[in-house]
């Protein structure tokens, strides 16, 4: 074989390796995510959300029966899906007292691997009311508040231990005695270093389909951190949107358990989808499974995942909330 041959055999080799090694691009990057998206399965969330919200829990009241069997229920998906225990804890379980009652925090961990000191957390409350004294319904189910954000913690949790690429650790909490005033959430931000903690993720209300349109959700607080651009900007191209708060004469920011990091300087936000200022079921016995569309709760999970995912893998790192404004 002649040298020049040589020499061009050796440059197209060594250009289809700088080919197949040079960053995928944003595109396929995007692709990819996507792609990894579709294992959301609407069955699994459905089976999650119909279950939380089943007559069953009674209404899953902090310190009831009722929420002792949706304790089990998500203790049972933690370990399924692979979760450790937080902290020195024994269990998924964080227990503590509140005026006279056991209340419990469950919490799941998915170590980081660069980053793993740096926690990501994703949370939602698993409590909701105490049922009626009489009547023909008497059970507040809680399908959308909050067994929605619930059965997202779990679906998210499944994903990115599939994923099995975060940076990051990622505490995955399911917040009890919200309805009490932030009860559980309060417990837990009690003993944490918050400079550790690099934003948190909360999901409320995330079943039915806000004013803004399909394929949209809003963020409270959003004017706080520079959080919600972040999302908005992984979320370019996927069809889906991010939209601030619509409600603030309602102060939503500081109404759910995001709240209770967010007073510690942690980056801490509410996704939401729903029309709270005029949605009939809200804090009623009307708020059922059957009530929701399960097509809006997987695209809002979804859009959860893909939104977060630089947060999550390290890239980005939301600034430090303001709480002034």
């Amino acid at each position: 074989m002649k040298k020049t041959t040589i020499l061009s055999a050796f440059l197209a080799v060594t250009l289809s390796c700088k080919e197949y090694n040079k960053p995928a691009s944003k595109e396929i990057v995007k692709k990819n995510e996507q792609t990894s998206i579709s294992s959301f399965n609407k069955a699994t969330i459905k089976k999650h959300l119909y279950t939380l919200a089943s007559d069953e829990m009674e209404g899953r009241a902090t310190g009831s029966p009722g929420i002792e069997k949706a304790a089990q229920y998500i203790e049972n998906e933690f370990q399924k899906i692979g979760l450790s225990f937080y902290n020195n804890l024994t269990s998924y379980r964080q227990n503590f007292e509140h005026n006279n009652i056991k209340m419990f925090n469950v919490i799941g961990v998915l170590e980081g691997k660069s980053k793993k000191d740096e926690y990501v957390i994703v949370s939602a409350h698993y409590d909701h009311l105490r049922m009626k004294k009489e009547g023909e319904d008497r059970i507040y189910n809680g399908a959308n508040d909050d067994a929605s954000g619930v059965t997202g913690v779990i679906a998210l949790a499944e994903y990115f231990k599939n994923k099995n690429d975060n940076e990051r650790s990622i505490i995955f909490v399911c917040f009890t005695a919200e309805e009490m005033g932030l009860i559980g959430s309060k417990h837990f931000g009690k003993d944490i270093d918050a400079s550790k903690f690099v934003a948190g993720i909360n999901l409320e209300l995330i079943g039915k389909e806000p004013k803004t349109g399909p394929k949209t959700a809003w963020l409270t607080g959003f004017e706080r951190s520079n959080f919600g651009k972040i999302i908005q900007k992984n979320l370019e191209g996927t069809g889906y949107k991010l939209f601030p708060d619509p409600y603030k004469k309602y102060n939503l920011f500081f109404r759910s358990d995001n709240a209770s990091l967010a007073r510690l300087g942690v980056p801490s936000h509410t996704f939401s989808t729903t029309q709270i200022d005029i949605d009939p079921d809200y804090h009623k016995v009307t708020d059922e499974a059957e009530t929701l569309d399960i097509d809006v709760l997987t695209e809002t999970i979804k859009a959860v995942a893909i939104g977060t995912s630089s947060i999550i893998n390290g890239k980005d790192t939301p600034t430090r909330v303001i709480l002034e404004k």
